[in-house]
């Protein structure tokens, strides 16, 4: 599989992780997508520099799409 191929799989499941997340609470929903989306963009340069360029897109997804959630929630709770 190429990497354009795999960059498209990897932002189609994203974006519609984001908008499955929007039809909950559109606050919640918009902080977890930016976080899942900032985390991406993370991982895919750590991972073009450290290797297995697929797999850290996948872990810097999951990671900023907890901590946006988790943010959302702090913020919800003050």
């Amino acid at each position: 599989m190429t990497r354009i191929k795999r960059f498209g799989t990897v932002a189609l499941t994203v974006a519609g992780l984001a908008l499955a997340g929007c039809a909950v609470d559109q606050t919640t929903g918009k902080r977890t997508a930016t976080g899942a989306v900032t985390g991406a963009a993370a991982g895919g340069v750590i991972g073009l520099f450290g290797g297995s360029w697929l797999s850290q897109v996948g872990i810097g997804a999951l990671a900023g799409a907890t901590s946006g959630f988790v943010y959302d929630q702090i913020q919800k709770a003050d």
